[in-house]
């Protein structure tokens, strides 16, 4: 009988939260509510940023974010792939060739965000290119192992199947951090990725921070957005961990 009661309520919950990424147009309408208040949030320095998008989507999902950046006086880039159907060698060999055009045309080192398993790529063009990176953003990316079994059960095999065949080859080479600052998003609500696989390595200069989030919105959600602009607006070199800055 216990068991059945655990079955049941654990089929609830993943129910629940699978139904509960639907809030990812809630979370776009509030960003249009909230972007007066986004306003005052930190202004950088001009750097260029290059915005990579989630798994089985492209440049146009990731505009919001990208407007957002610009607005707060950043040079901001889409990956300019076209839809991303996962980490093949020749996406992240151009990756990696855009990352290194970009920072030779604006001298000066590029930060790197990804959403989901764009999240991958920018560790990945980070631990290639170092030089050319100054820092990586990752919103809601699965960074263990797949096999590990950090998917969350809330999502369809179809797409768990998906994901671990994107991934690949990489997938031993995930977890370890890139050696550069490195933020990482995660939501404890979050309906397709499991929360504990999107938590960085801990280091000096590595940090995961929580957010109330779906997955599906988190690229548009205003609390990931106020973090993204404290993150970006570190001067170079300068980097402190969020909870350090906001005591700051």
């Amino acid at each position: 009988m216990t068991d059945r009661i655990s079955s049941t309520f654990n089929f609830l919950r993943r129910s629940l939260l699978f139904a509960a990424e639907a809030r990812a147009t809630i979370e776009l309408a509030g960003l249009a509510a909230s972007w007066g208040l986004l306003a005052t949030t930190a202004r950088g320095d001009g750097h260029p940023v290059l915005v990579i998008p989630e798994f089985l989507t492209g440049d146009a999902v990731t505009w919001p974010l990208r407007r957002f950046l610009t607005d707060r006086g950043y040079a901001v880039y889409g990956w300019d792939q076209g839809f991303n159907f996962g980490p093949r060698p020749d996406i992240l060999a151009a990756l990696q060739a855009r990352i290194g055009h970009l920072s030779d045309l604006h001298g000066t080192r590029v930060s790197l965000i990804g959403v989901s398993i764009g999240g991958i790529y920018a560790r990945e063009a980070a631990r290639s290119r170092p030089n050319a990176v100054r820092s990586v953003i990752t919103l809601g990316t699965p960074t263990r192992p797949m096999e590990d079994g950090v998917l969350t059960d809330t999502a369809p095999a179809s797409l768990i199947d998906a994901l671990r065949l994107a991934v690949g080859s990489l997938r031993e080479k995930i977890a370890k951090a890139p050696p550069v600052p490195t933020t990482a998003l995660y939501s404890r609500t979050d309906g397709l990725v499991a929360w504990q696989s999107c938590l960085e390595a801990e280091g000096p200069m590595h940090e995961s921070i929580e957010i109330f989030s779906s997955h599906i919105g988190m690229a548009h959600n205003p609390l990931a957005l106020r973090v993204i602009a404290d993150r970006l607006s570190q001067y170079e070199g300068l980097w402190k961990p969020y909870a350090q800055r906001r005591l700051a």
